[in-house]
């Protein structure tokens, strides 16, 4: 039994934009990417529609705290750019 196409659609989307936040991840693009594939596959045989979605969503969770990582990254290089600390 084959995975409803409108979710497998959602599913390597989701995928897709998961590889591609992980390119800027601290440990490395190859390490995210052997993890990611390593949590795709795990759940591989699930064939539910709701559950599907829920691991859409816990999907779309991952990628909010990717981008929140990502941004307080770059905030903290242009503070210490741009601001001198008063203790130095």
């Amino acid at each position: 039994m084959k995975m409803a196409s409108p979710l497998r659609g959602e599913v390597l989307n989701l995928y897709k934009n998961l590889l591609h936040l992980g390119r800027e991840y601290p440990k490395g693009a190859d390490y995210f990417r052997s993890r990611l594939k390593a949590a795709f596959l795990k759940n591989k045989e699930v064939k539910d529609p709701e559950q599907i979605k829920q691991l859409i969503a816990q999907g779309e969770f991952v990628i909010k705290e990717l981008e929140a990582l990502y941004y307080l990254r770059k905030y903290r290089a242009m503070k210490q750019r741009y601001y001198k600390d008063d203790n130095e």
